[in-house]
Order: structure tokens, then sequence, then C-alpha cells
């Protein structure tokens, strides 16, 4: 029987390849606007953060998500990702 292929992503601050499932998807709107897609089936531009405080601590730092999408400081996006890993632990 053959094994199945996990598709494997890179985190945007740490930068380690981890399963996609493991992961939280960003996209980026037709309105320049970063939000999480917990689906995976948005349309657009997406990127991928662990699901991990440290890891997103250490994005918005570094800016991360403006960097990889070019735009604007957005703190928001920040806001909601936190909300949800404290939700998820």
């Amino acid at each position: 029987m053959k094994n199945k292929k996990i598709p494997m992503r890179m985190c945007l601050s740490c930068r380690i390849m981890k399963p996609k499932k493991e992961l939280i998807r960003i996209v980026l709107t037709q309105d320049n606007k970063a939000v999480m897609d917990l689906t995976g089936k948005r349309n657009g531009r997406g990127a991928y953060i662990c699901a991990d405080l440290q890891c997103l601590f250490k994005a918005k730092k570094a800016k991360s998500i403006e960097r990889t999408f070019s735009i604007g400081q957005d703190d928001t996006i920040y806001g909601e990702m936190e909300e949800y890993i404290n939700r998820k632990e």
C-alpha cells in the first residue's frame, strides 16, 4: 500500500517546514488586507505561520506578514491570531 504524501509548508516566522494542517494560513484579500483562512480554501495569495504564540510574536516583531504581502502595518491580524491560538490551547 502506498503512503499518502503529506503537504508541507514553511512557517513565516521560524522558517521550519511543517505539515500544512499544523499551520495557520493567512491570505491577502483583493482589498490588500491580511486575514486568517482557517478552511484553507479562500482565494488569494497565502502564507503560513505556526499555531504558536512565540512564532506569532516573532513574526510581529519582524513584520513578517507585512513584508511577505507588501502591505502597511496591520495589527488587527496579529490580535485575531493571538485570540485564535489562545482559544485553541
